[in-house]
């Protein structure tokens, strides 16, 4: 009894505290109609500039490997490897591939849609999304290095880390949860001929014929398009919304305290707040802040592009939420991860950056060759990408439309 009237409190409170919050930002934009609409358009074009045409070929190619059965051919292969490193199935290993290749919050996605499977269990879940999420290349070099810092070499520094952390944590989250694996550990073995026998046992399983599949690919993946889409906008406005009334600059009394305890300078404090919430206008402030280090702005950039930023966290949690994963695990190593690629950033500065020897010495110039074609192919996608989404919208639209007509008959 007194448990149920302590949750029952608890409840009121967190709903308390919701509305006062949702309040807070309603009267916020009222106040500040002008900031607010300036940072729902660059929220805007962020989105259908960059992320909507970056991200939407690979979600609705992977919806359509996993209705064909090649994520569970993957799966099948990548057995001896996942499972005995990460205590993860096979098919994480796809996930971990499109969760790198795509970007945030694939990886999300795709552990939710295999959860949904019942491929993977809870737990072996929460540690792949654990490990799977981070961003692209295309980002990394693109957007960062060449977009905000001009430096192509800076781009190999941040993928590095950024995807070493990545492992770590992985590593680390093998060790998270009890499940009963250690009998599929002993079993799991290469087999190319259980892989075929896995992708034509899920191909004869999907009845739904070519047209259905492809328009499902399509619904689906632009829905999870416009949800990100949304809190890309909602949190542009929620972080200017902070910056004008000043909870920012309270907050970064307590952000410098941290950031002279590790020697960092305090000037970086605000932006890295503002990254806290959005990790791409927090790159873009701190590649601006002058009379700080390049090595310094790089360690504070790696544990942004880590940690994700709250915008990226509520939309993997929006994807959590169709299934029973949790989110707090997910969160705890998005810090870790965070703490990691700064400690890696720091770690090969000097010897990839400052050593004598040159930086172009110690890696490969094809490496710096692709480091500079990406870069290029970021800025073209900035061109194109608005006519890329708006022509998705409008196929997404004709889809949708006789799809509809089918529900009510």
């Amino acid at each position: 009894m007194q448990r149920e009237e302590t949750c029952l409190h608890k409840s009121k409170f967190v709903t308390i505290a919701l509305a006062t919050l949702a309040t807070f930002f309603a009267l916020s934009i009222i106040l500040f109609p002008r900031e607010a609409l300036d940072a729902s358009i660059k929220g805007l074009n962020t989105w259908w500039k960059i992320v909507f045409p970056a991200l939407l070929p690979f979600f609705i190619v992977a919806e359509l490997l996993i209705g064909f059965g090649v994520v569970k051919f993957i799966g099948v292969l990548l057995e001896p490897l996942m499972r005995p490193i990460f205590r993860v199935p096979g098919v994480g290993g796809f996930v971990w591939a499109m969760g790198i290749a795509s970007g945030n919050p694939a990886g999300a996605k795709f552990t939710v849609r295999l959860r949904q499977d019942n491929q993977i269990t809870k737990t072996e879940a929460e540690r792949l999304v654990a490990f799977t999420s981070g961003a692209n290349p295309l980002f990394i070099f693109g957007a960062v290095s060449v977009g905000f810092f001009n430096n192509t070499n800076l781009g190999i520094i941040l993928a590095i880390s950024h995807y070493s952390a990545n492992i770590l944590v992985g590593l680390i989250m093998r060790f998270y949860g009890k499940d009963d694996d250690a009998g599929k550990e002993k079993k799991s073995r290469f087999s190319i001929v259980e892989a075929f026998r896995a992708l034509h046992q899920t191909r004869v399983q999907e009845q739904r014929p070519f047209g259905k599949l492809m328009g499902d690919a399509v619904i689906s993946s632009i829905n999870t398009l416009l949800m990100i889409g949304g809190f890309i906008i909602l949190f542009s406005v929620f972080n200017r919304i902070l910056s004008l009334l000043q909870i920012t600059k309270l907050f970064s009394v307590f952000i410098e305290f941290l950031f002279a305890l590790v020697k960092l300078p305090e000037v970086l404090s605000i932006p890295f707040i503002s990254g806290l919430f959005e990790m791409t206008i927090g790159s873009q402030m701190i590649s601006e802040t002058a009379g700080v280090s390049l090595l310094k702005q790089s360690v504070v950039v790696s544990f942004l592009l880590a940690f994700g930023g709250f915008s990226i966290q509520a939309q993997v949690a929006s994807l959590l939420a169709q299934s029973d994963i949790r989110f707090l695990p997910f969160f705890l190593a998005r810090l870790l991860q965070g703490i990691f690629a700064a400690l890696i950033t720091l770690l090969i500065w000097r010897p990839l950056y400052e050593d004598s020897f040159g930086f172009e010495s110690l890696v490969p110039v094809f490496l710096t060759s692709q480091a500079e074609q990406i870069g290029q192919v970021s800025l073209l996608l900035s061109e194109i990408g608005p006519i890329v989404t708006i022509i998705s919208l409008l196929v997404y639209i004709m889809v949708s439309l006789p799809l509809g007509k089918e529900k009510q008959q």
